[in-house]
């Protein structure tokens, strides 16, 4: 008999079109609240030097003169992220190629409530820091954590209706769009030509490959490696990287899908052709049938699909853990938490990520579905709405990736900003889960 964890057992009450990203959401969720609570008693414990020594500690890779020296929490933010924002990327792919969002009558509602889920929190963010030096920091409560927020509703099971869990997905993904444009567009300090020409060159080269059917996975892993590179010198963020190699990587198959079980079949008959050996081995003329068919079913399914299937894990087990632990780690001093809260740049975020998302999300969901632009998910209700507006508040993972970007240099903004993101979550996240165990009823 199979043994569930608990969130797996309130995963499988859920039945929607994409379990398996789901499931993996819901996995980096619970991990990513373990590593917060890990960095944060580090943090406050005799092994702060440690634990700050070892995430400041350079590493450098040498090639003859040629050297590239960063911290290692520098390699963390701008390397190993790279990697959850590929993953981000072949998300948006996907759910704009075959998701939710690529039916427009569907998508309107949450791609309008993404957008005013980003304008106000800005709004009211910059509505308290104008004129000061936390001002830069406009873009941190735009965003929303989708492991977080969709593993809080996932762990409704059945009270909330699927259509709900596949609006706050979509919504989710177009959060993630919008953060990764405004990263790139406003968080880079200076460009230098040469190498963003360069990056932009690599680009080109993934989209021959894509244009010209390949669908090996090394060639763009190589050329995608390289851009990265060039865009770290460039002074785009390099995460942008990811997004982009994302959006070249094929997501067609190299077979037509209606061939796949004609062939499949063929293959099947011949297989049962050979006897079953006394030693339980099969013949080497089925091993070979075996591969033919493995390949077949690579063939059938696409590049970005086999990807974004294969990385869920490792980012959810080590990206994302790995990047709570080396950002989310601030020294609190207890006594003085309150005025901290109440400092600018903390105040901007809380409101922002708590008001400003219900008002973003909630608010233009009610407009637009009382101008008759959209409708309400199946099953859902306006309350319900309201509830994964809080859901919506949850920033950490991409508000702490942002508040580095936007306070580089300023370790007192950085701390406010997180002091902020970390209050703003944890109470978005209690009270959305809380609203929606409340007024949605269990449907066995």
């Amino acid at each position: 008999m199979k043994i569930y964890a608990p969130w797996e057992k309130a995963f499988k009450k859920v039945s929607t079109p994409f379990e398996e990203f789901l499931h993996a959401q819901t996995t980096t969720g619970l991990i990513l609240i373990i590593m917060t609570i890990l960095a944060l008693i580090l943090a406050n414990s005799p092994l702060y030097e440690t634990y700050s020594h070892i995430f400041h500690m350079n590493i450098d890779l040498n090639v003859g003169t040629w050297a590239l020296s960063h911290s290692l929490h520098h390699w963390i933010n701008d390397g190993l992220m790279a990697i959850f924002f590929f993953i981000i990327g072949l998300e948006i792919k996907r759910e704009i190629t075959a998701g939710e969002l690529s039916n427009i009558k569907v998508a309107i509602l949450p791609i309008l409530a993404a957008i005013g889920g980003m304008v106000f929190p800005a709004i009211i963010y910059l509505g308290i820091n104008y004129g000061n030096a936390g001002a830069s920091g406009w873009g941190i409560p735009m965003a929303t954590d989708i492991a977080f927020a969709i593993s809080a509703l996932v762990l409704l099971g059945k009270r909330v209706p699927t259509a709900l869990v596949t609006f706050l997905v979509a919504l989710a993904i177009v959060d993630d769009l919008g953060a990764v444009l405004v990263i790139a567009l406003f968080y880079t300090d200076t460009i230098n030509i040469l190498p963003l020409g360069l990056a932009g060159l690599m680009l080109l080269i993934m989209i021959t490959f894509n244009r010209f059917g390949i669908h090996m996975i090394l060639p763009y892993f190589i050329v995608g490696l390289f851009m990265w590179f060039f865009m770290l010198e460039s002074g785009v963020h390099a995460t942008i990287a990811g997004v982009l190699a994302a959006l070249a990587i094929p997501s067609t198959p190299k077979r037509a899908p209606e061939s796949f079980a004609k062939d499949t079949k063929y293959l099947l008959d011949e297989y049962e052709k050979y006897p079953v050996q006394e030693n339980h081995q099969i013949h080497e003329e089925q091993k070979k049938i075996l591969t033919n068919i493995k390949d077949k079913i690579d063939e059938v399914g696409t590049p970005a699909s086999r990807l974004e299937h294969n990385l869920h894990l490792p980012v959810a087990l080590i990206v994302i853990p790995i990047f709570a632990l080396a950002n989310a780690g601030i020294k609190i001093d207890f006594s003085s938490i309150g005025s901290t809260i109440l400092e600018p740049v903390s105040l901007g975020i809380i409101l922002g990520l708590v008001f400003g998302k219900v008002i973003g999300i909630f608010g233009v969901s009610w407009l637009a579905i009382k101008l008759k632009i959209a409708q309400l998910p199946k099953d859902s209700s306006m309350t319900q709405i309201f509830g994964v507006a809080f859901l919506g508040g949850i920033g950490f993972t991409m508000s702490i990736f942002v508040a580095d970007l936007a306070f580089i240099g300023s370790d007192e903004l950085i701390f406010q900003a997180k002091v902020g993101i970390l209050s703003a979550s944890i109470f978005s996240a209690f009270f959305g889960y809380f609203w929606l165990k409340s007024v949605s009823k269990y449907k066995g």
